[in-house]
């Protein structure tokens, strides 16, 4: 009983977490009551990301406008590459405003893009023998 509440108040301090993942790019968010902030591996947003990707992690930030100068995140992502990673944390950013503030945000979220709140489970085909890659093999010669 004693430690049950120990660890609801440990969790009401640190914040929901959530997990995120894109090929093998995993993105984990610490969501919490905070001023708007977005951190992603303890950097801003305008400093972690530039052009394309900067305004691929936005995407769930400008669509729920109204909820974020309410809420903290911060984002850990390691793994795959640079777009790959920008998925990851695009969808982990939308599952922690719905985890926070409920299933309004997941109508607008998959109404927008499905691949926000659902992860993608494709991964590269491995490597088969006499190739250099999972399908090309090497050329055969008919003379």
């Amino acid at each position: 009983m004693i430690e049950e509440k120990k660890v609801k108040a440990a969790a009401k301090r640190a914040g929901m977490v959530v997990k995120a993942k894109k090929k093998t790019a995993i993105a984990r968010a610490v969501i919490q009551k905070g001023t708007g902030k977005v951190k992603i591996n303890k950097l801003s947003l305008d400093a972690y990301a530039q052009g394309v990707k900067r305004e691929m992690i936005r995407e769930p930030l400008t669509l729920a406008s109204e909820v974020m100068p309410e809420l903290d995140i911060k984002v850990n992502v390691k793994g795959s590459g640079s777009m790959s990673q920008a998925f990851a944390i695009r969808a982990v950013i939308a599952k922690a405003i719905v985890r926070a503030k409920g299933k309004k945000y997941r109508d607008i979220f998959l109404a927008y893009d499905r691949a926000l709140l659902v992860d993608d489970v494709r991964n590269v085909e491995p490597k088969k023998p006499l190739g250099r890659k999972a399908r090309a093999k090497k050329q055969k010669s008919k003379r």
